[in-house]
């Protein structure tokens, strides 16, 4: 088993994460004829989030073929928007199918990674106390992949089970049971129909409310994945319709847009229709712009919203009793078990990592509380460590997927660079690092994500860290212009 195999003292590329970014990084280096790699994981094996994620309903809210990388279409997807199980499926023969297993590691978490400048080399120090020395570091650990738990008084006191979305364990029964549901977005909303079929009484704790759009999911017919699969160039010209369908979205995450305008129309009249009772409607209506937090998808949150055992509270929580919630207002709500469906840390970035580049410099030291990088891959005096997903390069209207693909495709042709040309070190020159972030900043703060609403966007002071400012196609540009220039080389 790849988890049994030995950790070698010397590598040229280490890569850390095995989920989706891990898995395009793993297929372009070995396009570009660089096997000697590993995949350090920390889990058992490939499949990252959707590994992590094994709630009730889990799924994806971009359509299956545009959430799939382009070398590796698959022809028989069973639904548009496919569940977790599928996906993982999915992503697991990807790796198969590139010859990843020899190259992973599995169950062995990165802790510290020391840039040596005499040798011009990672040393990378593992959990377990061993050691690997790298000529490249690649992180893939991505944007959402260490669950995020809010300090809340009395929550370890709590009697039953607590269950995270993140860390979901299925062999806790909710059948009969109160359930106290802490949070109300994404993954909330994916759980919320089979948690209220399942328990006697729900009740959700609401912090902000979300604005909601329609899902358009079925199932394909036999028909359709046969033409998948037979018709040439049809499911590729379906991706490509598909991924332009989702570009078109992007104008109303920009302040003041009339696409903006017409959104947030559409998204009250949904909930004024789809709500009956005006004290929850008014509990459901956002009150800032649509994509200021994520927009989220669903066809049946507002009919499970007002089932009879189904209970909004939006006074906030005082603290977690041994068998229930005391509410801000001191309403005491019974519950038997508790999740926590409060999301992942986001704005940190490689949170459980120390990183010593060169001169010594810690990089949570010179991030402090806004991360952020050149083209989201490099950040300025921590040579030959490239990111995946990182900083600015999170979409609120097309898949990531996309994204991560043109990253991967940008940080190999640089690791061809540093291996084929012997190189002891290549970093990104400061000067173009603040450049670009100066730029995009700029046409950030045009956005709906600079308004006035708590989002995973963007850190406590403000600065958005997570998201790309454009088109997606627009970031693919940006990474193939020609930047010779903004990198030193020695």
């Amino acid at each position: 088993m790849p988890s049994e195999m030995a950790l070698p003292e010397r590598v040229d590329t280490l890569l850390i994460g095995a989920g989706m970014s891990g898995i395009a990084m793993g297929y372009h280096l070995k396009q570009r004829g660089l096997e000697d790699f590993i995949i350090a994981e920390k889990s058992d094996g490939f499949g990252g989030v959707w590994r992590d994620n094994r709630y009730p309903g889990a799924g994806c809210d971009v359509p299956s073929h545009l959430y799939s990388f382009s070398f590796a279409l698959k022809s028989d997807w069973s639904r548009k928007y496919a569940l977790r199980d599928e996906i993982l499926e999915y992503f697991e023969t990807c790796a198969e199918r590139f010859g990843l297993g020899s190259h992973l590691r599995a169950g062995i978490a990165v802790r510290s990674l020391t840039f040596d400048e005499g040798e011009g080399r990672w040393q990378a120090r593992f959990a377990d106390g061993r050691q690997t020395s790298a000529r490249v570091v690649i992180s893939a650990v991505g944007q959402l992949s260490e669950p995020f738990t809010p300090e809340i008084d009395g929550l370890s006191d709590f009697a039953g089970p607590v269950l995270h979305t993140a860390r979901w364990d299925r062999s806790v029964k909710l059948g009969g049971q109160c359930v106290a549901l802490i949070g109300n977005a994404a993954s909330a909303i994916q759980l919320l129909p089979e948690v209220s079929e399942r328990a006697r009484e729900l009740t959700v704790f609401q912090r902000t409310p979300n604005w909601i759009i329609s899902k358009p999911d079925r199932a394909f017919t036999s028909v359709e994945k046969w033409a998948f699969a037979h018709i040439p160039g049809w499911q590729r010209l379906y991706r490509w319709g598909s991924f332009l369908i989702h570009e078109l979205r992007y104008p109303a995450l920009v302040r003041g847009s009339l696409a903006s305008r017409f959104t947030r129309w559409t998204g009250r009249r949904k909930i004024n229709k789809g709500i009956k009772d005006p004290d929850l409607r008014a509990k459901l209506m956002p009150d800032y712009s649509p994509g200021c937090k994520r927009i989220l998808l669903s066809n049946d949150y507002f009919e499970v919203m007002q089932r009879e055992n189904v209970r909004l509270v939006t006074d906030g929580i005082a603290r977690v009793l041994p068998d229930g919630v005391e509410t801000a207002s001191g309403e005491i709500v019974p519950a038997d078990t508790l999740i926590m469906a409060t999301g992942f840390v986001t704005t940190e970035f490689l949170p459980t990592l120390e990183v010593t580049g060169a001169d010594g410099r810690c990089l949570r030291d010179v991030w402090g509380a806004s991360p952020r990088a050149y083209k989201g891959v490099a950040v300025a005096g921590f040579p030959k460590l490239f990111l995946l997903y990182g900083p600015n390069t999170n979409l609120g209207h097309n898949s990531i997927i996309f994204m991560v693909e043109r990253q991967a495709e940008y940080v190999a042709d640089k690791v061809s660079l540093i291996i084929d040309g012997g190189l002891k070190s290549l970093s990104v020159r400061p000067d173009a690092e603040s450049r670009y972030n100066a730029e995009l900043q700029t046409r950030l703060s045009k956005t709906v994500w600079a308004g006035d609403c708590p989002s995973w966007y963007k850190t406590a002071d403000g600065v958005i860290t997570q998201n790309w400012e454009g088109l997606a196609y627009r970031f693919a540009r940006t990474l193939k212009r020609n930047d010779d220039g903004d990198w030193e080389a020695v």
